[in-house]
């Protein structure tokens, strides 16, 4: 599943470094984030969708404290 989600993340370097993190957590396919536009584009495996989901929150949040997801 593919889905664009608005994030909210302080620079680009922290963007950065989430989409990497992110991209590491099993059961990804792809991550992008945008800092300009403040979204999360993640594709990801449908059948584990809100199990990746909180994943990705805990994981922003250990890269961006003030990391936020708006799924």
């Amino acid at each position: 599943m593919k889905r664009t989600m608005k994030v909210e993340v302080d620079c680009a370097n922290c963007a950065a470094k989430i989409e990497d993190a992110v991209s590491k957590i099993d059961g990804v396919h792809s991550a992008r984030v945008n800092f300009m536009t403040q979204k999360l584009i993640l594709d990801a495996d449908t059948d584990r969708w809100n199990d990746i989901l909180e994943e990705v929150k805990k994981t922003g949040k250990k890269v961006d404290s003030d990391f936020e997801l708006n799924a």
